[in-house]
């Protein structure tokens, strides 16, 4: 028997009380961090409301970068309420996401960034991080606007965009509606077609193609923008004409120039007057098959209903868009219309991306310039009473870095020209070498405005009848053989090859893979054996690096591993301090075989360099490379002396092993004749100036033809040189100051509607545009070994003797100085030109060309544009439906 203590029972009854009504306390005041606000100290040194403390470290893995890894970061967009119900709601009922992705880290350290998309704004971010707004302290990244997204919320889709520009839409309500398009136009995608039509007494296309539909990439979504700009008020708004025409357009499409999937007519207008009701039982009812979004501009609600009644009886949506402000969020409830067939149907379809560059998610240049492509599926919710409405949750996905993907085709196998690539359903680059995604404007690097709508046949130029694109678009499988001009020396000079290209599709992915092996190099490989301890030995000799880009030991999976170079993984793995490294047996065996075989190299040029007349005067730097990605260096000048101060630094990426290729120097000795020494100046190296070399000045780097037209000219006459014309689809030109200088009026479709022009663009400086160029290489003629001539020059005359200097690539050149020829031969130079199409139509740019050509693509495999028991009536007006915290819940564990 024990007396009771009541005082004692009361506080143990209290604080179990005020442990379960607190919890109840926190379910209604619940709070989260936001990523922008977290480890900020208010003037108190309190936190901020919704930061707090958030422990951040720097991480290898996450381009070191200072995260969380166990804990996910809500991202809130300025023009969202970041303490909106709906917002706090959704924030707590994805709070299940945190578990799953942690638990996907671990499982798979090599993942990268996490996230979820909510349908009504916030973005779950993992790792955590804290998010930097822009220089005025806003914060504009809206994951619902992004591709990822987009694609998986909804099916392809054919877009018709009809803008009403008549006089009642001046002012702010034609800034609104421009603002409207371009929205649009942003949440389209590669996979999806789109033309914009503008609406006033008469019907103008855009980009003057009638009854035609165009890719909706980058460079055409772009270009579109563009042209929108320069649209101007005028006359009267003939509506009803312009959506005859749009169901005409998409009653035509056909394969190669639409999705043949959804299909959309989205009107902006600030009234619509007319009777549609025969227009819409001509075109579309009762099937219904083209959907109607109506988009009133302005805050006259006058015609309100008849713009409402479209939509509605057309299984669309409408808004009403008074302000700059409401654009983005109700252009967005279109995505959640056409994801309903999908939503209703269970489909949890997974996608990927384009290739793109996340320069609004990342601050720093060097992380927001890396390719990459996402991976993503929707959430949605599967409760039976709102299964007719389509209720899109939102997007979960995850990004993968090309460069990664990349590295699991090795170089090593693939030979000193060998490579791999990658390419999309539509025939555009994911990945490859000679890949330029980005160009200079001034000082800085930027992506240029086409960089992930590259075609594969803009890149593998040689292949004329696309016949590798066209198996590659298709999926198949199989081999081609080409005979290929490729450069070296970025672009100076020009190497012959017979390429084999082998090529298949990646399951479950909309992306094919290629590979090239060179007729001579990457068919055979050379494997020697030799004992560990020998080739450990020879390989941490001081003169000794490798491949630091190569992957010969994967560092990435254990977090010990990361702050790892390549050259310390190798030779922890080899003397068994890690040997839970996982690494490539094939490659260290081939690079201890390497270290061994070319040992005596170093003991020799060490000698050189103890013997004072070993060396010759101006020898700065011996070396050597192997196919193992192994070199050997002996510096015989110091830093401060060299002339070549940055050759074989790592910085010099054109000299040494990297991820895409081999040195150039190794490249081109490959090609060198057996026996024969090859000499050439490096691109960084040469100047405009002299080298100075003992008592003698040469020019260096120096092209013949830019500095003596005449002798070229006349070379090029005996044979001695032959010009090769090459050209580059990735060129950035400047804008013509003609088409520089404002827009020309849009035409009617009862005007010639073929002609298309250069975008306008206002001049600022030298505004660069993609555009196509050819430029020359000059290629020797090793039979002719000597030659002389004589040339005229008005009243003088030049001669010159050149001769082939034995076992190399020279040739000495004497050439009599005291003869001008240069007003008869003008300088030859290797500069490009622009490529200007010369056509019937009388002003048809290359920008238009080529999105009025469509190549052959491959149509996404999936398909949801319509559902019997969608509920249509949803359309716009109302309030939404709302879910409750254990409906989401319940979603989210289905769904993972």
């Amino acid at each position: 028997m024990r007396e009771v203590d009541g005082l004692k029972m009361v506080k143990e009854f209290a604080e179990e009380m005020e442990n379960m009504l607190g919890r109840k306390m926190k379910s209604v005041k619940f709070d989260y961090c936001n990523s922008m606000m977290i480890n900020t100290l208010d003037e108190d040194g309190s936190y901020v409301a919704l930061g707090g403390e958030f422990p951040l470290e720097e991480n290898e893995h996450f381009n070191k970068l200072p995260v969380s890894t166990q804990q996910s970061v809500i991202q809130v967009p300025t023009n969202v309420y970041n303490k909106d119900p709906d917002i706090l709601n959704g924030v707590f009922m994805s709070e299940a996401l945190n578990d799953i992705f942690t638990s996907n880290f671990e499982k798979d350290p090599t993942l990268t960034w996490q996230y979820f998309g909510s349908s009504t704004g916030f973005f779950r971010l993992y790792p955590g991080i804290k998010w930097t707004p822009d220089e005025n302290g806003v914060v504009t990244f809206d994951a619902r606007n992004r591709n990822w997204y987009i694609q998986a919320a909804t099916s392809p889709k054919d877009i018709i965009i009809a803008v009403d520009i008549s006089g009642s839409m001046k002012g702010l309500r034609l800034t609104i509606a421009k603002h409207t398009i371009n929205t649009i136009l942003d949440t389209l995608g590669e996979n999806d077609f789109v033309n914009v039509i503008a609406v006033r007494t008469e019907i103008l296309y855009t980009v003057r193609f009638k009854g035609t539909l165009v890719q909706a990439d980058l460079d055409n979504r772009e270009h579109f923008k563009l042209l929108v700009e320069e649209l101007q008020v005028k006359g009267e708004g003939k509506v009803k004409k312009a959506i005859k025409e749009s169901f005409k357009i998409l009653n035509e499409v056909s394969e190669g120039r639409g999705s043949l999937c959804n299909q959309a007519i989205m009107l902006i207008t600030d009234g619509a007057m007319e009777d549609f009701q025969q227009v819409f039982e001509e075109f579309n009812w009762p099937e219904r098959k083209v959907r109607v979004f109506t988009y009133l501009i302005g805050r006259e609600l006058t015609f309100a209903d008849n713009v409402k009644w479209i939509a509605c009886n057309n299984k669309g949506y409408y808004t009403h868009i008074s302000t700059l402000a409401n654009v983005q969020e109700n252009v967005m409830e279109y995505l959640h219309v056409l994801s309903r067939p999908m939503v209703i149907n269970h489909d949890h379809d997974i996608i990927w991306t384009e290739a793109y560059m996340d320069s609004v998610l990342f601050n720093t240049q060097a992380e927001s310039l890396l390719l990459m492509t996402s991976v993503a599926m929707p959430v949605f919710s599967k409760k039976e009473e709102t299964l007719s409405h389509g209720i899109l949750l939102g997007v979960v996905g995850t990004d993968v870095p090309l460069k990664e993907l990349m590295r699991l085709a090795p170089r090593y196998k693939l030979g000193v020209h060998g490579y791999a690539f990658l390419s999309t359903n539509n025939g555009y680059i994911l990945s490859h070498p000679d890949l330029r995604p980005l160009y200079k404007d001034g000082k800085k690097l930027k992506p240029k405005p086409n960089y992930n709508s590259v075609d594969l046949s803009e890149v593998e130029w040689e292949d004329t009848e696309d016949a590798l694109r066209t198996a590659m678009v298709k999926g198949k499988s199989g081999t081609i053989s080409l005979d290929v001009r490729t450069t070296v020396e970025k672009g100076k000079r020009v190497v012959f090859l017979k390429n084999e290209y082998f090529y298949t599709t990646i399951n479950e992915t909309p992306f094919s893979l290629g590979i090239v092996l060179t007729k001579g190099y990457g068919k055979n490989v050379f494997i020697g054996n030799v004992s560990v301890e020998e080739g450990l030995h020879d390989l941490t000799a001081s003169d000794v690096t490798i491949a630091n880009e190569w992957t010969y030991c994967e560092t990435d999976i254990d977090p010990h591993h990361r702050k790892l170079t390549q050259f310390q993984a190798v030779v922890q793995y080899l003397t068994g301090k890690e040997p839970n490294l996982e690494c490539d047996e094939r490659l260290l065996q081939q690079t201890l075989f390497d270290a061994v075989v070319t040992a005596p190299m170093e003991a020799y040029w060490t000698a050189l360099m103890l013997n004072a007349s070993g060396i010759d005067g101006g020898v700065e730097t011996a070396f050597l490379g192997t196919r193992s990605g192994l070199m050997r260096m002996i510096r015989y000048v110091g830093a401060e002396k060299r002339v070549a101060k940055k050759f074989l630094s790592p910085s010099d990426k054109e000299n040494i092993f990297t991820l895409d290729h081999f040195p150039v120097w190794y490249r081109r000795a490959a090609e060198n004749p057996s026996g024969r020494f090859l000499y050439y100046v490096p691109i960084e190296d040469s100047t405009q100036g002299s080298l100075h070399v003992s008592l003698h000045s040469l020019w260096v780097g120096r092209f013949l033809g830019k500095t003596d037209g005449s002798v070229m000219s006349q070379l090029l006459k005996m044979g001695m040189f032959k010009r090769v014309l090459l050209y580059d689809y990735q060129a950035m030109c400047k804008v013509n100051p003609h088409y520089a200088s404002g827009a020309r009026p849009l035409l009617s479709v009862s005007i010639v509607l073929s002609i298309c022009f250069v975008a306008s663009k206002k001049s600022k400086g030298d505004i660069l545009q993609p555009c196509d160029t050819e430029y020359p290489s000059f290629v020797y003629e090793p039979s002719i070994k000597e030659t002389n001539s004589m040339i005229k020059c008005g009243r003088c005359q030049k001669m010159f003797v050149i001769n082939q200097i034995p076992d190399s690539n020279l040739l000495l050149v004497v050439i009599q100085a005291d003869c001008d020829c240069s007003r008869q031969y003008a300088p030859i130079t290797m500069e490009p030109k622009e490529v200007k199409y010369i056509l019937k139509t009388p002003a048809k740019s290359v920008k238009c060309d080529r999105m009025r050509s469509q190549k052959i693509r491959r149509r996404p495999e999936s398909c949801h544009a319509y559902h019997p028991q969608e509920n249509a009536k949803d359309c716009g007006g109302a309030a939404a439906i709302s879910l409750s915290i254990m409906l989401f819940l319940a979603s989210l564990l289905i769904t993972f």
